[in-house]
Parts: structure tokens; C-alpha cells; sequence
């Protein structure tokens, strides 16, 4: 899941045009931080993922079945 949620992160930021610096600075964590969450290495806690799904403008949608995970930000309306 890890992997997962760290894609998820990877291409909401890219969608939006943001570094992993503002990423870091909206979310209130630092760039290496960002890159090992993109990267699949660390899980993170829940007031962090709240943080994340704020800073990425969006909600965070988890679905566990199983072995199987499924993660997405899903981006607010205009």
C-alpha cells in the first residue's frame, strides 16, 4: 500500500505543476520527506495524510480488499 499511496501522491502533485518542495512546504513536511513517501518508503500517519489530501487539494479515497489496495486523491470541484 505504501507504493501505492506514494503514486497517488506523485500524480496529484504532477497533475497540479507543483514541486515536491511546495508539495513539502503546503503539507508542512520537509522535500526529503516527500520524496521517500513518493517513492513507496515510508506509511504515513493519519493527520498527515488529512495534511497531504489538504495541500494536494483534494480527498483521499482508500479502498482494502484483500491483498489488493487501491488509492487515489480525487480533486475538489473548481
Amino acid at each position: 500500500m505504501a507504493f501505492d499511496l506514494g503514486q497517488a501522491v506523485h500524480d496529484r502533485r504532477t497533475e497540479l505543476g507543483i514541486s515536491q518542495t511546495e508539495l513539502a512546504r503546503r503539507a508542512r513536511m520537509t522535500q526529503p520527506q516527500v520524496s521517500k513517501l513518493e517513492l513507496g518508503g515510508t506509511v504515513p500517519t493519519l493527520p498527515l495524510l488529512a495534511r497531504l489530501a489538504e495541500a494536494l487539494d483534494a480527498s483521499l479515497n482508500i479502498a482494502l480488499d484483500g491483498d489488493t489496495s487501491t488509492v487515489a486523491f480525487i480533486a475538489h470541484a473548481a
